[in-house]
């Protein structure tokens, strides 16, 4: 039986976040925030194999942070690189080349295992997949950055898609994306994917899936896991 991967990506310092400490060692309701993906992958999917990307100088602190929490889920940790592109580069140099992995923010503590399931699937029968859902609000496109006013046409918001993660894809497919250099265009591992031929499959995502940057965000997390529970 092949086996199954999930990169969690948390590699940033989250400054955006005014706290202090990594964003990714917030304690979210009680729990650290990483703590929830890494338990939602390992309910979804029993035996993943989890490469968890975190900054080098930051692998003491989660290891105290696991143990101050009893938090025993088995995971393998990598040292993060200067763009999250090189984090997941690092963290596919400690995953063999069979069956599927799945590249995931660590910054979204709210996956849900019906997402995470459905998108391996996917990807197993298509070969890859990435989560998306529409574009709610109503958007328009620089076309001169020296102007307020006048330097700005609408878009048509029907064909715009927001991206989200866990991004699945055939292991040695995306290990061989990687193997490529860093270039400004790679957004996600669907674009690096894209870059050596890949022909991008979607899925719907899940609205409450949300990426936590801003304190907004984090409230908004509280409130949600205060709504499942």
């Amino acid at each position: 039986m092949l086996k199954n991967s999930a990169i969690i990506v948390a590699g940033g310092m989250g400054t955006r976040m005014n706290a202090g400490i990594p964003k990714q060692f917030l304690l979210l309701k009680g729990k650290p925030l990483l703590f929830y993906s890494l338990e939602a992958f390992t309910r979804a999917i029993p035996g993943i194999f989890i490469v968890l990307a975190l900054p080098g100088g930051q692998f003491s602190a989660w290891e105290k942070l696991c143990a101050q929490h009893s938090f025993t889920l088995p995971h393998q940790l990598v040292a993060g690189g200067e763009t999250r592109f090189h984090s997941v580069q690092n963290a596919l140099s400690a995953i063999g080349d069979d069956g599927l992995t799945g590249v995931h923010d660590g910054a979204r503590p709210l996956i849900s295992e019906e997402l995470i399931q459905r998108a391996f699937q996917t990807a197993a029968h298509l070969g890859n997949c990435i989560p998306v859902i529409p574009f709610s609000e109503s958007v328009r496109i620089l076309t001169n950055l020296t102007l307020k006013r006048e330097g700005a046409s609408p878009v048509d918001r029907s064909l715009l898609r927001v991206v989200q993660t866990p991004q699945v894809f055939q292991t040695a497919t995306i290990k061989n994306a990687y193997g490529q250099a860093f270039r400004e265009l790679f957004t996600d591992d669907a674009t690096v994917a894209e870059s050596v031929g890949e022909t991008i499959n979607l899925i719907d995502g899940d609205p409450a899936n949300i990426k936590i940057t801003h304190p907004l965000d984090f409230a908004l997390a509280e409130a949600l896991i205060g709504a499942r529970e």
